[in-house]
């Protein structure tokens, strides 16, 4: 930062030349949802938004990804059925 004028007020002075391309983006959720926003990507792809994200609706939903939640449920049932075989 460097002043500015005869006021006395500090101006911020960015470098030319090394910052990215701003673009207006198109962000996709994976429940369908779309939203406008401004990156330097030209698209994003989200697994979970406003829209779906439990905070924001109330409702709990379970999000797999790579089949984790299948394994700890196959996991809980073997363990389980070694607590009933004991």
């Amino acid at each position: 930062m460097r002043p500015h004028g005869s006021v006395g007020r500090w101006v911020a002075i960015m470098k030319k030349d090394i910052h990215p391309e701003y673009h207006q983006t198109k962000v996709t959720c994976a429940c369908g949802a779309t939203y406008d926003i401004g990156s330097t990507r030209k698209s994003l792809r989200i697994e979970i938004c406003a829209n779906c994200h439990p905070f924001y609706t109330g409702k709990q939903r379970i999000v797999d990804s790579g089949g984790r939640v299948e394994r700890f449920l196959k996991k809980y049932e073997r363990t389980k059925a070694r607590a009933a075989a004991n």
